[in-house]
């Protein structure tokens, strides 16, 4: 059920969006640390929902603003990362990525979600726009949290801006369940949980023909099916019935971060290229580390190879971005400042 917060959350968002317009290679995990599956989890909701507000207090980062000041901060710092977007080549077709980190309780996802904003506006130049969402301790203060009111808040704010012949790139780095369910989780936020559906619903309310739509969850298969639509491309990190890896608190990038994002984007801009290769790669770590293989799965809507191709000719590749992973959170305490 959407709380009572969220959806006031959500009524500022839009007052605040409506008066914003434009102005303008092996993987860590094999050599030496404990491979862990990149997200399954039983369906979850979040610990406001089920009665550990305490504990979650307990785990909340000392030095940042209070759970209700992050909750209602929220509407301003969306409205100044859709600022900061850049302007439009004009002329051609521009792609925006939307980086979705859900789970905050592992600095993994937040390692993957700023890399792939950082390696699409360093490496695919003026026409890659990025924007990040992501739950993670150590950037209430710096970037809007991951969560359902946000993701469809910056997708509102996206449409303000984005002209017909432009791509959506929405790439989601998480835990998932076998009833697949993403984790979005920012201990003690009252944060929805997002499904297969809900994320394909949450799409089709905004008005973007041409769409890459990643998830990087175990189960993410799952997902292929509510989202496979004519002009959509769909790439997920394992097949419906199976886990990925390389997630846990030891792992900078999970198995298909590292493969797709640091080793194959870094040598292609083509995105079904760029899966093959990682698909590939990923398959030799999980043979290596004796895991039951992944699968990665997807799916290529009616159009959208050409109009990613159109895209591509106006992008002179940068140099490869070299991957560093985020500094650490900072200390918990039970004591907000």
């Amino acid at each position: 059920m959407r709380t009572v917060l969220t959806a006031l959350l959500a009524f500022a968002a839009g007052l605040l969006l409506m008066q914003w317009l434009p102005s303008h290679a092996a993987p860590p995990s094999i050599a030496g640390t404990t491979v862990a599956a990149a997200g399954s989890v039983a369906s979850s909701s979040s610990s406001a929902d089920d009665g550990e507000d305490s504990e979650g207090d307990a785990n909340w980062p000392q030095q940042a603003p209070t759970p209700e000041q992050v909750l209602y901060s929220q509407p301003k710092m969306l409205q100044d990362e859709l600022a900061k977007l850049g302007p439009r080549v004009p002329g051609k077709p521009n792609l925006y990525l939307v980086a979705f980190a859900g789970d905050g309780s592992q600095d993994v996802f937040r390692n993957e979600a700023e890399y792939a904003a950082k390696l699409f506006r360093q490496r695919f130049g003026a026409s890659a726009h990025a924007l990040v969402l992501e739950n993670n301790p150590a950037s209430l203060s710096t970037h809007p949290i991951a969560g359902w009111n946000n993701l469809e808040a910056a997708l509102t704010g996206l449409s303000k801006v984005m002209q017909p012949d432009d791509i959506l790139m929405l790439y989601v780095t998480t835990h998932g369940s076998d009833d697949h369910e993403l984790l979005v989780d920012m201990d003690p936020l009252p944060l929805d949980q997002i499904g297969a559906q809900d994320l394909a619903e949450i799409l089709k309310e905004h008005p973007f023909k041409w769409k890459v739509v990643v998830v990087n969850a175990c189960y993410s298969g799952g997902f292929i099916p509510p989202l496979s639509t004519s002009g959509t491309l769909v790439l997920t990190s394992a097949r419906t019935d199976r886990s990925s890896f390389g997630c846990g608190t030891e792992s900078d990038l999970t198995y298909f971060g590292h493969a797709f994002l640091v080793d194959a984007l870094n040598r292609t801009d083509n995105f079904v290229d760029a899966f093959a290769q990682a698909k590939t790669e990923i398959a030799q770590w999980e043979q290596h580390d004796k895991l039951t293989p992944s699968e990665p799965q997807s799916y290529v809507g009616d159009g959208i190879e050409g109009e990613l191709d159109a895209w591509r000719k106006g992008v002179v590749p940068g140099a490869s971005v070299p991957f560093m992973p985020a500094p650490p959170a900072p200390a918990s305490t039970a004591a907000n400042p």
